[in-house]
């Protein structure tokens, strides 16, 4: 999953931005801008895993930073770890109102380095209620995307609903909003969830110190539920690239993003519902998915696919669609006949998610309604 490619915590309180950084060692996380040389830059350092990142404003992608103390001195060395003693190295000390410093490369070259405690400007009025949030609650990714600006795209008309496309050029990070078919109040509540995506994919993009794609298309809309395909590949470190095919599913008539909890129940009591946070985990959650959703979706695809169910995938590893455990966290989409499911697996296994024959049928998933009582179509 690409979520924790910026560890980003959107729990965070508000950063004391005017902070000393003599405090460094007790605060976890602070942000400053300053000037490499005579390149403006942005920092961030995060005291409790000694560790950081800093982007040149003129770039905007992420060098990761490796911090220590030395003294009242904070050394950071710049670059992954596996690229050895051949990293730049900045070593700083305290100021009055700073850091101050030298930025030194394997070859010996050296520039000056001054930071201050980030100060940010006020949101411009009519931005991006996401960009707002992180004015608020990530300094550091408010100033990199600060300035950027999206392009509007192609209308096309897709199952009778008019859709608006939006894209930031340099990242290429594209996007939807529903321009009329739905109420007006939940039709911007889906349409701010939606920008609010897009802009945390240009987010990742430049985050990624390799390579990030990412592509969206609509899946299925209807009057009551919709949901939206968003696709990336990327390589941002380690051993192998990566990719995620991941779902939203909205119900319509309310904008509501909805958990898997929130259309099918198989489990005693009532329903676990997470509004604010649809894909949030608990011990609860885990629990319910792993010994009674999964043993249920594992009975009913056998039902009705058990040859797929068996299957021996590329290279003869067997996939285990039989087993409860690929069905724990599926992947999950409304289509015409019903909910189509997919199974997850770790990287090494990931051709085995590629499946589009797990649909169960609106009529089963009504005898087994979840939190939210949606108006699923008949199958």
């Amino acid at each position: 999953m690409h979520l924790g490619l910026l560890r980003i915590n959107l729990a965070l309180a508000l950063i004391a931005l005017c902070l000393s950084p003599r405090a460094w060692a007790e605060d976890s996380r602070q942000v400053f801008t300053g000037t490499l040389g005579k390149a403006a830059i942005v920092v961030e350092l995060d005291a409790r895993y000694n560790e950081g990142r800093y982007f040149y404003r003129k770039y905007r992608t992420d060098l990761a930073l490796e911090t220590s103390k030395d003294g009242d001195a904070l050394v950071m060395l710049e670059g992954a770890a596996m690229d050895g003693d051949s990293r730049p190295t900045l070593r700083l000390l305290p100021t009055l109102s700073g850091w101050s410093g030298e930025w030194k490369a394997p070859s010996g070259k050296t520039l000056k380095v001054d930071l201050q405690p980030a100060r940010l400007p006020d949101v411009p009025a009519g931005a991006a209620p996401y960009l707002a949030q992180l004015h608020d609650t990530q300094p550091y990714e408010y100033l990199r995307l600060e300035g950027l600006l999206l392009k509007k795209g192609k209308t096309e008309t897709f199952m009778g609903y008019t859709l608006q496309w939006w894209s930031e050029p340099k990242s290429g990070a594209s996007l939807f909003e529903v321009v009329s078919g739905y109420a007006p109040a939940a039709q911007e509540r889906i349409n701010q969830y939606l920008r609010a995506r897009l802009w945390s994919e240009v987010s990742q993009y430049y985050g990624c110190s390799g390579s990030y794609t990412q592509s969206a298309q609509p899946l299925w809309m209807s009057s009551s539920v919709m949901s939206v395909r968003v696709s990336t590949e990327y390589y941002c470190g380690g051993a192998y690239p990566d990719q995620n095919n991941e779902s939203l599913n909205f119900d319509t008539r309310t904008g509501q993003l909805l958990s898997l909890e929130d259309v099918l129940w198989v489990g005693q009591g009532e329903p676990l519902h997470r509004e604010e946070s649809p894909d949030a985990s608990s011990e609860e959650n885990s629990n319910y998915r792993a010994k009674e959703l999964a043993p249920w979706l594992v009975e009913q695809l056998s039902k009705r696919y058990p040859t797929e169910m068996t299957v021996v995938a590329e290279g003869e590893n067997d996939c285990g669609y039989d087993e409860p455990e690929p069905w724990q966290f599926p992947t999950w989409q409304f289509g015409e006949k019903g909910v189509t499911f997919f199974p997850s697996y770790p990287h090494v296994m990931a051709v085995c998610g590629y499946v589009e024959w797990g649909v169960l049928p609106y009529g089963l998933l009504k005898q087994h309604p979840g939190a939210v009582k949606l108006q699923l179509p008949e199958s």
